[in-house]
């Protein structure tokens, strides 16, 4: 009797457990983990992972609440907003562009990337690193995938969207040899981690300055890593020149106005990829054809119109800056 509780202690605390397959009751976790053992992921971390009450038992209610459809009118309308208040910040730009201009250096020689783009980015998504994220990626995700029912397009694409990233998390942390309950990535409510707020499928496009393995948590490798996402993923491969965009203060306050009198509005589409239709602000406007490809651009980094006119406009600030 003895020896079989001492049995079953050990099979109930996964010592003896015989982990050699994805086999499943949640068929979600079975897709993840058939993804990352293809991967090179070992099947006793991926069972361990997903059996972890730690990173699957546990929900994150605040991204459960800011996800829904509800929410999503109140996210343009907070981004705008977010957009005037953060040109008051570019002092701290120029001063971020000048303590590790030798690491803008490199980032505009490497891939051509303006530096003041980079640096507008990092500005919006964390104020160049002051802003402190409070969740943990795998959680975000878990939550979202086994809450959501796929019927919408969207639920659909918040269901995919949660797998590839739990997927990665889970490469990510086998790779650095940390245990499943040790795997700790602090993110945003949407599971954006560091300063540049990567989602973890796009750890791929993580580049460090001097270090072996990126570090997106450091300042010099989130630059590196903003110029590499939006080379390889853009094709941004030549630096924007300033003087052919024209006024960006006064062409991002029409935007917003024409945003605001116009459902469905986009800077730069006039069709979504699906066909639906978009009132276009730049469609029979020559002269913005520039402003247009770089927006573009930018909009492969954040989808939103809103948000890619913002990071030019505090690019465009923080560049005439650095004139004078």
């Amino acid at each position: 009797m003895k020896k079989f509780s001492i049995l079953f202690l050990l099979l109930a605390s996964g010592l003896l457990a015989k982990y050699d397959n994805c086999d499943f009751i949640n068929q979600d976790y079975e897709d993840i983990c058939k993804k990352v053992v293809k991967d090179g992921v070992s099947y006793r971390y991926a069972n361990e992972f997903l059996l972890s009450y730690f990173k699957t038992k546990k929900f994150d209610e605040v991204t459960w609440k800011l996800i829904q459809p509800s929410k999503i009118k109140y996210h343009r309308e907070r981004e705008k907003k977010a957009n005037n208040t953060l040109v008051k910040y570019v002092p701290k730009m120029v001063e971020n562009l000048k303590e590790y201009k030798e690491v803008y250096d490199a980032a505009e020689q490497k891939y051509g990337v303006n530096r003041e783009i980079i640096a507008a980015i990092l500005l919006k998504e964390t104020k160049l690193g002051l802003i402190k994220p409070k969740h943990d990626a795998f959680i975000v995700f878990n939550t979202i995938l086994t809450r959501t029912n796929p019927k919408t397009s969207r639920e659909k694409w918040l269901h995919r969207m949660s797998k590839t990233n739990m997927a990665a998390i889970i490469e990510h942390c086998y790779k650095k040899g940390v245990k499943p309950e040790e795997c700790i990535l602090p993110s945003s409510y949407a599971g954006a981690v560091g300063i540049p707020q990567f989602m973890p499928n796009s750890f791929v496009y993580a580049d460090s300055y001097k270090k072996e393995v990126a570090d997106l948590n450091t300042m010099e490798d989130a630059i590196m890593s903003v110029a590499k996402f939006l080379h390889k993923k853009a094709d941004f491969d030549t630096l924007m020149d300033f003087s052919k965009i024209g006024d960006m203060p006064q062409i991002e306050s029409q935007w917003y106005e024409y945003a605001f009198t116009h459902e469905n509005a986009s800077f730069v589409y006039e069709k979504s990829r699906s066909g639906k239709d978009y009132s276009c602000f730049t469609k029979g406007k020559p002269e913005l054809s520039y402003l247009k490809g770089y927006v573009k651009k930018i909009m492969r980094y954040n989808n939103s119109s809103n948000y890619a006119v913002g990071v030019i406009r505090l690019a465009y600030d923080a560049h005439k800056e650095l004139e004078k």
